[in-house]
């Protein structure tokens, strides 16, 4: 959870209270203290609506969102009996001097938890930032990498990556880690704000801020650079980044080999389509149904069905089937090209089980495999027949 810049839940910060009154959690031991509540606050209870009428869904929105203190005098200060983050950040949507007067007035006392939620809640990037360095000056209270990576991935989302290099350089000289989760939405977001030279600079000089990086997850921040690149239309570079991650031994997920031939076909770039396809087989990796199904479509548009029918050819030898929609275009791209041999056995091919054609093949480009939803299917699927075997709980 440290290592993520995750928060404990409540649950979790009730066993770490327990646990430091055992004399378990020493005061050396920097992060089990750290995710204890704030030594200022003597005494925290969380406001509950007595109601009877409330529906799960409030529940679970009043749990996660309301914080709620008594009326307790810690130093001189008396808390307020409960506060929303929610409501508060809207109040500061402006951030007008009389608005900023009032919260010091109220003498809050500044969680790390407190203003991770404070922040999470601001809609405007300005009034989060103005918020985030008038915090840093309350008495009591030093910006930690939570509330900094919070501050880091709405200030990316909005296309602020002045403002996020300038909290790099401020991580870099204080010495501590950012979570490896918070460079990858950076890079991700990147490329919604159409950002792909902050996005190669982040992944090559700031991603050693993550401290030592596994495989894999050099692999995942390959896979979100990519990604980046393309939705900039940044096409040479994506080539160049992908021979990069193959010349350090990173080999590419299938929904990355997917994605990337998607973009290409949909640029009408068939070599490149062609050449990535081709590293797909020298990685060893077989394709699965939903890659054979971007190829088959993506050659389709470029009105190549010769091709399309070549990769049909070859789903068929690895014993795979396309869904009702593939076989359809498949169809109608090489009648339309005059292949009505190629259309008719197709046809054929599909005809003995066309009521068993899925409706749609499992899988997203970038993000996850039809392996990984075909394994998730068949987590909850074994749970479901065992909760409807009769048997299984001695019941008729």
């Amino acid at each position: 959870m440290h290592a993520e810049g995750m928060l404990p839940v409540r649950a979790l910060l009730c066993s770490l209270q327990h646990m430091k009154e055992a004399g378990c959690i020493h005061e050396n031991d920097e992060i089990l203290s750290e995710m204890l509540p704030n030594e200022r606050i003597k005494s925290i209870e969380y406001f509950v609506d007595g109601t009877e009428d409330n529906d799960d869904n409030e529940a679970e929105d009043e749990e996660e969102d309301g914080v709620a203190c008594d009326v307790n005098e810690v130093n001189g200060v008396k808390l307020k009996p409960w506060l929303d983050p929610r409501a508060l950040a809207n109040a500061l949507q402006s951030w007008s001097p009389n608005e900023v007067s009032e919260l010091e007035n109220v003498k809050f006392v500044w969680t790390t938890r407190l203003v991770c939620k404070v922040l999470r809640n601001f809609k405007s990037p300005v009034a989060a930032w103005n918020f985030f360095c008038w915090v840093a000056c309350r008495p009591g209270f030093t910006h930690d990498v939570y509330t900094v990576q919070r501050m880091m991935t709405l200030l990316a989302r909005h296309g602020h990556v002045q403002l996020v290099n300038q909290l790099m350089d401020k991580i870099r000289q204080e010495g501590l880690k950012l979570p490896f989760s918070t460079i990858k939405l950076i890079i991700d977001f990147c490329g919604i704000s159409k950002d792909p030279d902050s996005a190669l600079k982040i992944f090559h000089h700031d991603r050693t801020l993550c401290g030592s990086i596994s495989k894999f997850k050099l692999m995942v921040l390959y896979s979100s650079l990519l990604r980046t690149l393309t939705k900039c239309s940044r096409s040479s570079d994506a080539l160049e980044v992908l021979d990069e991650m193959i010349l350090n031994g990173i080999c590419p997920d299938i929904q990355t080999f997917s994605g990337l031939m998607d973009h290409f076909a949909k640029q009408g770039d068939i070599k490149n389509v062609q050449k990535i396809f081709g590293m797909v087989r020298q990685s060893g990796i077989e394709p699965d149904a939903y890659m054979f199904k971007v190829l088959i479509h993506g050659y389709c548009k470029c009105e190549r069905a010769a091709l399309a029918w070549r990769v049909f050819e070859d789903m068929k030898n690895s014993n795979l089937l396309p869904d009702y929609a593939t076989k359809e275009l498949l169809v109608k791209s090489l009648w339309k090209e005059g292949r009505r041999r190629e259309a008719a056995v197709v046809e054929e091919s599909c005809e003995e089980i066309n009521d068993s054609l899925p409706l749609a093949l499992c899988g997203h480009i970038w993000t996850v495999s039809s392996a990984n939803l075909s394994q998730v299917y068949n987590v909850y699927a074994s749970s479901f027949m065992l909760s409807c075997d009769p048997t299984s709980n001695g019941e008729g």
